[in-house]
């Protein structure tokens, strides 16, 4: 028997009740505390969890719904914008529940600032700031040009399908961001410090794209250019060709599916990243990375890899031209060109190097 206090007895019942337990079921937890019984105490608790999750996820449902209907509603009633010529500052500031349909926005900054609730297609944006501090936004068959320059921040819930962003530098600070066959020919600075970005199908071209950006999804991004996603956490990509130098800088929590990488310097300063069945080819890649799982993974040209690289799982199915200095893990490939391994640096104990020509 487990004799309880007054005081951890009340602080049990407190908790128990906390997470909506009844008084039958606070009873028998207790009776089991008492009698020793743990097992079947935390097999009860997680019996009841299930329950809570089970009426969570019927709740979710609910709210999808109303949602849905809340979205269905709003279309309904938005009114119509159609073919119009829009000049000025704030043309349409601080909109609701619009729909903007083959219209221009001309000269004149901030012409959607503030808004929220606006489908807008098949039009072209021509000037600055066109989407800042806006909400619930979607957009699709339209086309901001280079001059829509810092196009989008700020903006929370905004999804942008079959669409063109030939400007620099747009979105910035914002959240829930979607984009779907867009092609974004001038890319530089884009995707900075944002969070929950879905990227389906997006062509990309500029530097520093996505950086300290987090709670990233990409299936299918075509990017050529240097040092993107630096700084960015929560990252999955999946079927995507990056040519960047530098890519996946001081990173953390990255995982890369079916991809190919080609750029100098990949993933330095990263924490917790991986790569499966992907094609790098990386002059002095992948150092200084704690962290690092490959899986059915070909590393063409790569040379001087791995450098003070800790805790690496590494299953390289082709040559490896180079490594040098590795901390700590195992790496095997089919062969290796040149270990440059100095034990005035590092313990070469703790490191497991495999291939057909050398092993340790």
């Amino acid at each position: 028997m487990r004799a309880l206090g007054k005081e951890v007895i009340e602080e049990l019942i407190m908790n128990l009740k906390d997470a909506g337990c009844d008084e039958e079921l606070i009873a028998k937890c207790i009776k089991k505390y008492n009698n020793d019984d743990l097992k079947m105490l935390i097999k009860s608790l997680q019996y009841h969890r299930c329950c809570l999750l089970d009426k969570l996820h019927e709740e979710q449902k609910k709210i999808d719904c109303l949602d849905y209907l809340i979205y269905t509603l709003r279309r309904i009633k938005m009114e119509l914008v159609k073919q119009a010529y829009l000049k000025g500052e704030r043309a349409l500031f601080k909109s609701h529940d619009l729909k903007v349909e083959d219209s221009i926005f001309a000269d004149g900054e901030s012409p959607l600032k503030e808004s929220d609730h606006i489908d807008i297609s098949g039009s072209i944006f021509k000037w600055k700031y066109p989407l800042w501090y806006c909400n619930h936004i979607n957009v699709e068959n339209s086309t901001l040009l280079e001059t829509a320059r810092s196009g989008i921040w700020y903006t929370h819930h905004i999804n942008i399908k079959d669409s063109v962003i030939d400007a620099p530098k747009t979105f910035r600070r914002g959240t829930h961001i979607s984009l779907e066959n867009v092609n974004m020919v001038n890319a530089q600075e884009t995707l900075w410090k944002c969070s929950d970005i879905k990227l389906y199908n997006v062509v990309a071209k500029g530097d520093y794209f996505g950086m300290n950006s987090e709670n990233i999804e990409i299936d299918g991004l075509n990017l050529s250019g240097n040092y993107c996603f630096d700084g960015g956490k929560n990252i999955i990509v999946r079927n995507s060709k990056l040519v960047s130098k530098d890519a996946f800088w001081n990173c953390e929590n990255v995982t890369v599916y079916d991809s190919v990488i080609i750029g100098e310097y990949l993933a330095w300063n990263t924490k917790n990243i991986t790569f499966v069945n992907c094609t790098i080819e990386s002059l002095q890649g992948l150092c200084y990375i704690e962290g690092l799982k490959m899986v059915n993974c070909k590393l063409i040209n790569t040379t001087l890899a791995f450098e003070f690289c800790k805790d690496i799982d590494a299953q390289i199915v082709s040559h490896i031209d180079s490594i040098t200095n590795p901390i700590s893990g195992k790496i095997s490939a089919q062969s290796i060109g040149e270990m440059i391994i100095d034990d005035q640096i590092i313990d070469p104990s703790q490191t497991k190097i495999q291939s057909t020509i050398y092993q340790r």
